[in-house]
């Protein structure tokens, strides 16, 4: 069985990965980059979700010797020229603080009436071989900022968009709910097909 990196350490991003890639028929055993402590974090210097996902995934296939899967993904805000877009996880200054990210974006949408608080979600999934093969797809869940957090489940900008056609955010969706519509669960969904044909 060919095993296959998924170029990130967050925990709950590697089990939604899995439940994800597992429902789409992928049978890989897929491990995540902390089992490779030596490898350092790569530096995410492109302007696009995918140039990004590219980086981590082509850094992660060089140094492992592995085929490697990386993402990379955001909120993009209308009234905000889509940002946060590729700075989403350090919208408030520090890697991976959600909840500053979560207070500073809502702050700065106080005063957004409700049919100007539209948002969604961006994910580009990428596939690096050692040999420089690369693919990359791309994901988007449509939907609208909150007012206030929501719901305990997910992790980032969950709590605050409701997606299109719910009356609930992502964070109160089940993770089965939310992995179906989710813009990380299309992308990698497109991605899946892609890793079988070239990896068997």
């Amino acid at each position: 069985m060919t095993r296959i990196v998924l170029a990130t350490r967050n925990a709950g991003k590697i089990t939604e990965l899995r439940a994800i890639l597992a429902e789409a028929g992928l049978t890989h055993e897929l491990v995540g980059a902390e089992e490779f402590p030596e490898v350092p974090d790569v530096k995410e210097t492109g302007v696009t979700f995918a140039e990004n996902a590219l980086l981590k995934a082509h850094a992660l296939a060089r140094a492992t010797g592995l085929p490697a899967v990386a993402d990379d993904s955001g909120l993009c805000v209308d009234v905000l020229n889509g940002a946060p877009g590729i700075f989403s996880a350090r919208w408030a200054g520090r890697h991976g603080d959600d909840r500053a990210n979560l207070d500073l974006l809502l702050a700065q949408l106080a005063d957004i009436a409700e049919e100007h608080r539209g948002a969604h979600f961006a994910c580009a999934a990428a596939l690096a071989l050692p040999d420089g093969t690369e693919r990359v797809v791309e994901g988007r869940l449509e939907g609208v900022l909150r007012h206030a957090p929501a719901g305990s489940h997910g992790f980032g900008y969950d709590p605050v968009l409701q997606p299109a056609g719910e009356s609930r955010t992502c964070a109160e969706l089940t993770p089965d709910e939310k992995n179906a519509i989710s813009h990380r669960g299309k992308a990698f969904r497109a991605l899946a097909p892609v890793v079988r044909d070239l990896l068997g």
